[in-house]
């Protein structure tokens, strides 16, 4: 297999997004066998370094993707002008700057002259424009992608979480339920356990929307009328799923521990237990897209952006789950075409980093 190319764009100049990736990349044995291609500007970098206390970092400058060479950070330059970087505030010119490095990644993946994007964290506000009108990564990627199906999946080696409804208001979250809804979840879940991360036959939990998931239907009646019915089709279509499990018990007596993937029903339903507990090595990560995109499980952390504070593990964490993504779908799509004979899976290769 050739030298994976890693797209990474640069999100918010303004928070910890370069600095994290610099961060990684300052240690030589993560880009030996990757190409990673920074889509932001030299000067952001230069910027950035100022106020970091790493290594001396080795990357480049290039114009055009096709220059972009491994054992090398390789700053694609993306933006025309740029200014100072304001850290740790929110700006239009800013979430301009961090659109279009997103932009050219996505079309780049899309012709593909890089393989994965792992995508650093962006003000979902200052981004908003005609022509990125989402509520976030997620969104804009699978209008991009054409899907109009996809999970948002948090992942890590302790638990995997998706979400039935992401970006929405808590209010609005009964109303979105439904069960069809629940139905293209648990599927699209199942589907990228097996062909993403190599589980054959997934576990998945589904956890109630109300308190103690309803008490029977004393605290709401959507276990009853929505996600009990979903689980009962999803179990005839042949998925391992049960629940609805109660929240607060299901993640307090480490039931997680049991399953494969947990369905949550809201946002933070699914990412507040997922990032108690797996903070510095999640990854967000797209499920039901044609592409392989990963971010960090944090935000741009303007608190800490220019102090040389950022953690960057989980931006380290975000690039190697998209190199096992890409790896699994192939293997994946091989075993698929040639079932028999049976055969081990290959074990996988990447950066020796830990």
């Amino acid at each position: 297999m050739e030298a994976l190319k890693v797209g990474i764009t640069m999100g918010d100049p303004g928070g910890v997004g370069i600095e994290t990736v610099l961060k990684v990349f300052s240690d030589p044995r993560m880009s030996e066998d990757i190409i990673p291609v920074l889509y932001a500007h030299s000067d952001l970098v230069k910027q950035t370094k100022k106020h970091m206390d790493v290594p001396e970092l080795k990357h480049s400058t290039i114009q055009q993707i096709e220059d972009a060479k491994a054992k090398n950070l390789n700053v694609l330059n993306v933006v025309d002008k740029v200014g100072a970087i304001q850290f740790g505030e929110a700006s239009t010119s800013q979430g301009k700057m961090a659109f279009e490095a997103l932009k050219a990644a996505v079309s780049d993946l899309a012709s593909t002259k890089i393989d994965v994007l792992v995508t650093a964290p962006i003000n979902k506000d200052t981004i908003q424009s005609d022509e990125f009108a989402f509520p976030g990564h997620t969104e804009y990627l699978a209008s991009m992608s054409n899907v109009e199906d996809h999970l948002m999946f948090l992942v890590s080696e302790r638990m995997k979480i998706g979400v039935v409804t992401g970006h929405v208001p808590l209010k609005d979250v009964s109303a979105s339920l439904s069960k069809e809804g629940i139905l293209v979840k648990l599927r699209l879940m199942r589907e990228s356990l097996m062909k993403d991360f190599g589980v054959p036959s997934p576990k998945i939990a589904v956890l109630g929307l109300n308190p103690h998931a309803g008490d029977n239907g004393l605290l709401g009646s959507e276990e009853k009328e929505i996600i009990q019915p979903a689980l009962r089709d999803a179990q005839a279509e042949g998925m391992m799923v049960y629940g609805p499990y109660g929240a607060d018990g299901f993640f307090g007596t480490g039931h997680y521990q049991q399953f494969d993937g947990v369905l949550a029903m809201y946002h933070d339903q699914g990412l507040a237990p997922f990032k108690a507990l797996a903070f510095e090595e999640g990854v967000n990560f797209t499920a039901g897209l044609p592409i392989v995109r990963t971010s960090p499980d944090h935000g741009t952390a303007y608190d800490i952006a220019g102090k040389n504070e950022a953690n960057e593990v989980s931006m380290r964490h975000a690039i190697f789950t998209a190199w096992d993504i890409y790896k699994n779908r192939l293997e994946f799509k091989e075993y698929s075409s040639n079932p028999l004979p049976i055969q081990p899976r290959k074990q996988k290769s990447r950066p020796s980093v830990s």
